[in-house]
């Protein structure tokens, strides 16, 4: 009978306990969200973008260089009738001005920047139109001498003045020839006594195409073979295209032109600026009058010859200190070819200007 009741009483805990173990496991787990599988990536950084620096170039030639010379432009005075050639350091020239001086004769306002000869000359004195061509350089001007007056002008125009007559070093006579046709000029020297306001570059003085066949001539202008210049009865240089050598070649009244050490005088650029010429109150020793090339505040026409074409074009110069504008038949900056450069000042009056097809 206990047996019994023991027994009742351990199924009735068993019965208990699996009901409350119903209890408990008969409510649903709460489900988890599995991963989506998606990540978020790592923010990156864009490589830095670089620009090649711009190839420099010389500035008063256009050409590519690994470095622009840390010197200043160099203005030398060279003359140019028959006994004085062939002239030494010409060809190294960045940039040549041939002007007309008493007697007709002509004369030359070479620029150097970029290369210097070991010699130039022969050196000749100054003249009334030197510092509007040389002055917006701000550089150097050598010169074998001159009248006070003009000598004073170059100094007021802001360039350092060099003369042989001043006894400046750098200066000799030399050579065969007869004086005053024999002053050289070492450039070094003046460039070691150069001043602290005049050791700077240049600004260009002209633009230059910044590729091939982009030159005003190209886009503008029309085939030519040569152009044929009247300074004055007794100056009348020409120049022919190469098209091999792509560049200018010179004569002298119909003899090709050669440099001291043989070199051919050649131009990438004849820029040709028809111009007033009148006669000043002053005279040369020979009883001459001094003639003045007017250029400041002027404006005129003339031509532009470049990779074998020409195109007729307006020049304008403010003042004395400001380069001359070329301006193209369409109202645009004449863009030159890279290279050397021969400015032609040919008298509106007494001189010709004839293009060869």
């Amino acid at each position: 009978m206990r047996g019994a009741v023991r027994g009742r009483r351990r199924g009735a805990v068993l019965v208990l306990a699996a009901v409350v173990l119903a209890g408990c496991g008969g409510e649903a787990p709460v489900p988890v969200a599995a991963p989506t599988g998606t990540t978020t990536a790592a923010p990156t950084t864009a490589a830095p973008v670089t620009t090649a620096a711009p190839q420099p170039v010389a500035p008063l030639t256009g050409l590519p260089v690994s470095a622009v010379e840390a010197r200043a432009a160099l203005a030398v005075k060279i003359e140019n009738p028959a006994v004085a050639r062939p002239q030494a350091g010409l060809t190294e020239a960045d940039v040549v001005w041939e002007q007309v001086v008493e007697g007709g004769i002509s004369r030359f306002v070479a620029v150097y920047q970029s290369r210097l000869p070991a010699s130039i000359g022969p050196v000749r004195s100054t003249r009334p139109m030197d510092p509007a061509i040389a002055a917006p350089l701000h550089g150097l001007f050598a010169t074998s001498g001159g009248q006070g007056q003009y000598l004073s002008a170059v100094s007021a125009s802001g360039l350092q003045l060099f003369s042989f007559d001043a006894g400046d070093d750098g200066f000799a006579r030399q050579g065969p020839r007869p004086a005053p046709h024999n002053v050289y000029l070492d450039p070094a020297a003046l460039y070691a006594a150069a001043d602290a306001d005049h050791r700077t570059p240049p600004a260009p003085q002209f633009g230059y195409a910044p590729t091939a066949g982009t030159q005003t001539t190209v886009a503008q202008g029309t085939a030519a073979s040569g152009v044929d210049l009247q300074l004055s009865p007794v100056a009348a240089p020409s120049w022919r295209w190469d098209p091999v050598a792509r560049t200018w070649a010179r004569s002298e009244a119909g003899t090709p032109a050669t440099a001291a050490d043989g070199v051919p005088v050649t131009a990438t650029d004849v820029v040709v600026l028809r111009v007033e010429v009148v006669a000043t109150d002053a005279v040369d020793p020979a009883g001459n009058p001094v003639p003045e090339t007017l250029l400041a505040g002027r404006s005129g026409e003339g031509l532009v010859a470049t990779a074998g074409r020409t195109v007729p074009i307006t020049w304008t110069k403010g003042a004395e200190g400001d380069p001359i504008a070329l301006v193209a038949p369409d109202g645009s900056p004449v863009l030159l070819a890279p290279g050397t450069t021969w400015v032609e000042l040919v008298p509106t009056g007494s001189g010709s200007v004839t293009v060869v097809p």
